[in-house]
């Protein structure tokens, strides 16, 4: 499968089989984040792997948004080791932890895993449960497993705007945003 049939038919997986990933399997899905590009190659990504019941049950009380997923990752930065433009001082952490998670979203479909990228959960509950420390920072969850027979893609999944209307070509001056 080519890149844009993967991307066009990835989907957001809510029902999962009761099954954990085997290890090999998590470790391809980790290896595709860690080839993914960060800024100046700081490489600071942090990787929280939950692939066993008492994990799950500990990360269901962190959030609503596990949909029984038997395996889940949370991708985090390191708030030290991140690059900074000098300009504003911003920071690329979060962009950083989001292009891995997005590599290991896609790595997983293509081996048959299923995963729904969560934002809702509580930090503070993530932290508390799972001892991370304060220069750690938990920016995306991928909830994942191998997808339940009647798993299928939400009614709006393959709904977009026209491209008109997400790019901008030179300038945003006078363009309805």
């Amino acid at each position: 499968m080519n890149f844009f049939e993967l991307a066009a038919k990835r989907y957001s997986v809510r029902k999962f089989k009761n099954e954990h990933l085997e290890q090999s399997v998590v470790d391809k899905i980790l290896q595709a984040g860690h080839l993914a590009p960060t800024g100046c190659n700081n490489q600071p990504q942090r990787i929280l792997v939950l692939n066993n019941d008492s994990s799950i049950e500990k990360l269901k009380k962190c959030t609503k948004c596990h949909f029984d997923a038997p395996t889940a990752m949370l991708v985090c930065y390191n708030k030290d080791e991140c690059w900074t433009r000098k300009y504003d001082g911003k920071t690329c952490g979060v962009a950083d932890a989001c292009i891995v998670t997005t590599h290991m979203m896609l790595a997983a479909f293509e081996m048959g895993v299923g995963s729904t990228w969560v934002m809702h959960f509580d930090p503070k509950a993530m932290r508390e449960t799972f001892s991370i420390p304060h220069n750690i920072e938990p920016v995306a969850l991928l909830v994942m497993g191998y997808p339940a027979e009647d798993a299928e893609p939400a009614d709006f999944h393959n709904q977009f705007r026209p491209l008109e209307e997400v790019v901008v070509c030179d300038e945003f001056e006078n363009k309805a945003l």
